[in-house]
């Protein structure tokens, strides 16, 4: 796979953990992140369908499910480290049991083979600025190190899929204005029930019930309190560039000024429908 990093949890320093350094809300957001991580494996299926003319770029996506799976359970054995009430193997189940994948098109849901890659573009946008906000937020660390390594396997899994869809994209033909929606469209999707399931199964007590709205709230006023004003620009600017758009020009600048007051908004309208 481009990019291949072949880290492994034997490379993380496991030792220099200090509990000290642990941040309540931070270690929340983590345990749901974990959930997303490990379950992302699942997609693997949906896209091995959609792209079954190509053998070769299937057999890529395997090595990107592989990163997938290590990522959740290196951040799941954090968990348990931080936590030691903390079992991931329980709380992935319940999560399974509750949220699952729509893994059964037999065609991109996007409706078009370069609307899929930019959706994940959009994904591993989303997830490459996460973990380098929490890295930047929190003093612990081994979840330094681990963030850091995340991250640039997220932004490498970026540059994977934007260059398929540029490959893809002479095909397709998918002009801008599409390319727009489509990304519109996935960033909307951030608030559907995976996150705030991820909540749910990884930190509510087993008598819960879930309820979407107070989860995701929850979620999302811990982890975009997290975001500085540069993770905010460049998860625009990738944005940005994934629909085909110059991140240097008059539009790149406004998504910019725009992402940055949007993740404030949401983290303040969050944090009060959550009661933190």
């Amino acid at each position: 796979m481009q990019g291949r990093t072949g880290w492994s949890a034997d490379d993380i320093a496991w030792d220099r953990f200090d509990p000290g350094q642990v941040n309540d809300g931070i270690l929340k957001v983590i345990k749901a992140a974990a959930m997303v991580e490990r379950n992302a494996a699942d997609y693997t299926l949906y896209l091995a369908r959609v792209f079954r003319d190509d053998p070769a770029f299937v057999a890529i996506l395997e090595q990107w499910r592989a990163d997938e799976i290590r990522h959740g359970e290196a951040l799941g054995r954090y968990a348990e480290m931080a936590d030691p009430s903390f079992v991931f193997a329980r709380r992935f189940q319940r999560f399974t049991d509750g949220y699952r994948i729509p893994v059964d098109a037999e065609t991109s849901v996007r409706g078009s083979v370069t609307g899929e890659l930019l959706a994940r573009c959009i994904v591993e946008t989303g997830t490459s600025s996460f973990y380098c906000a929490v890295r930047d937020a929190t003093r612990e660390p081994v979840l330094r190190e681990l963030c850091h390594r995340i991250a640039g396997d997220e932004f490498r899994h970026y540059k994977l899929f934007y260059t398929a869809m540029r490959h893809r994209q002479g095909r397709d033909r998918l002009p801008v204005w599409r390319r727009a929606l489509v990304a519109v469209g996935r960033i909307r999707e951030s608030d559907d029930d995976e996150l705030a399931y991820a909540w749910f199964a990884a930190n509510e007590p087993e008598e819960a019930v879930y309820d979407r709205r107070r989860c995701n709230a929850a979620y999302a006023s811990r982890a975009y309190a997290l975001y500085g004003k540069v993770h905010a620009e460049r998860a625009a600017s990738m944005v940005v560039k994934a629909v085909g758009l110059d991140p240097r020009g008059w539009l790149g600048r406004r998504a910019r000024d725009f992402a940055w007051g949007k993740m404030q908004q949401r983290s303040r309208q969050s944090a009060m429908g959550s009661g933190v």
